[in-house]
Formats: structure tokens, sequence, C-alpha cells
């Protein structure tokens, strides 16, 4: 199999992730609302925000910045987070905020998802997506979120194929 076509079947996989991901993310955290429990929050350096202990977080407490490990359950309401400098899967590289009241649908989300992220990876990364080893899935709103917890947030997450990392992906020009 060419790069070409694994990058192909990468990016179909990752979207069909994400997608199985992010509409289960929200569903637990409504119900867990819904009950009384409490959002798991990570703890943060109360300077540059950076999260300071291994743990889980709500999905929802995500912020530019974050490392954490992947996520292979379907049902989660909780990431487990890491500090950056620690091995990790995953990296969050950048936020977009989608305006509106009413819910636009999945497909309208997933493109703009995806058309802000692909934008957003060579500033980030420092190099072209097509030309990076990189590569990027997301967290989107699904409708449930979207009505109960006024989600608007879809994030970024770059990671190596390859395997974990240390440190920031933040110009690794790889």
């Amino acid at each position: 199999m060419n790069s070409a076509t694994r990058r192909i079947l990468t990016r179909a996989l990752v979207s069909l992730a994400a997608v199985a991901v992010a509409i289960p993310l929200s569903g637990c955290s409504i119900v867990r609302d819904l009950v009384g429990g409490s959002a798991p929050q990570p703890e943060r350096d109360e300077t540059t925000h950076e999260i300071v202990e291994e743990g889980d977080a709500d999905v929802f407490a995500l912020i530019v910045g974050d490392c954490m490990y992947e996520v292979t359950e379907e049902l989660v309401s909780e990431v487990p987070v890491v500090p950056c400098d620690q091995p990790h899967d995953d990296e969050v590289y950048f936020d977009l905020t989608i305006d509106g009241d009413e819910y636009p649908g999945d497909d309208v989300i997933q493109t703009q998802a995806e058309e802000a992220c692909l934008a957003e990876f060579e500033p980030f990364v420092g190099l072209a997506y097509d030309s990076s080893t990189l590569d990027f899935s997301t967290y989107r709103p699904s409708h449930e979120s979207w009505e109960t917890r006024d989600d608007r947030v879809v994030s970024c997450v770059i990671y190596d194929p390859a395997g974990q990392v240390t440190g920031t992906l933040a110009g690794a020009a790889r």
C-alpha cells in the first residue's frame, strides 16, 4: 500500500472514529450531569494553565495545548490527560467555535471542523499537511451536546500515527 492510499485510509478511519467518539462523549456527560455527578477537571498550573498531573478530565474541559492518551472506548465522558512533557498520543492544537442557535447537522459540522483543522495544521506544525507525517482528528459537538450543553466547540487534535510523542508537536515540522 503506498503512502497516499494509507493517508486516505487513515483519514477515513479518523473521521469515522471521531464521529463514533464525539456522540457518545457528550451523551455520557449529559447523563452524569442529570444524576448530579461532578465532571473531573484536570489539575493545571495557575499561570500557564498547562496540565501538571496525569488524570481524567471531562471532554468539555479540554483546551488548546492539552495532551492526552488515546481514547479507545466508544462510550466515554472523560479523557485521560497527561502533562505534555510525558509520553502521550494526542494534543489539542486548535479550537473552533461554531456560531448559531440551531444545530447545523453532522455533515456541516464535520466539513467546518476539517476545514478549520486543516487550515490551522501548517501554522501549528510548521509544515503543510500533505507533506507531514502527522495527522489530526476532531472532537465535535453532537446534536445532543449542542442542545443540552450549548456545546459549540470543535477541538482539533494532532497525533503521530507512528506512536507516542513527548513534548508538544508545535513547530515539529515533520
